[in-house]
């Protein structure tokens, strides 16, 4: 085997070693109130996986357009359905749940350098989901510097 394969091989496999699968919960009722994603923030590295689990019915997860860094794909989940976003490029990942989006239902996903920052935050959202994007995008900015 050349050398050039083993380093490739050897890098995949360290990246799958750390790669880190987080869980957030679609809830009717959660610590931050009533419809919300739990955890709604996650710190995540490229090369994790975030498992949206419907742990009440009613729900799904979506990443919100202008809210996904380059290169990285659009994910819309179906209803009742687990969806699994794997996290490919730096930047910031807004989730929403559609059904209950104005009622604030969104997460952020946090991955590196948030690269697309200023275009996320420039995302209209409706009703509660703006305010709530807006505190989510603030830890993100925060956790920057």
């Amino acid at each position: 085997m050349s050398l050039v394969i083993s380093t490739a091989l050897a890098a995949l496999v360290a990246q799958s070693a750390v790669a880190e699968e987080h869980v957030v919960k679609m809830l009717n009722r959660g610590e931050a109130g009533a419809m919300v994603f739990e955890p709604a923030f996650i710190d995540a590295e490229v090369g994790d996986t975030v498992r949206f689990v419907p742990t009440d019915r009613g729900h799904n997860a979506e990443t919100v357009e202008g809210m996904v860094p380059d290169g990285a794909e659009m994910v819309v989940g179906g209803m009742n359905e687990e969806v699994v976003i794997e996290v490919t490029e730096e930047g910031v990942y807004g989730i929403r749940c559609k059904p209950h989006y104005g009622m604030g239902m969104v997460a952020v996903i946090a991955a590196g350098e948030p690269v697309n920052l200023e275009e996320a935050s420039e995302v209209r959202a409706p009703g509660r989901a703006a305010s709530t994007f807006e505190e989510l995008l603030s830890r993100t900015a925060k956790t920057e510097g």
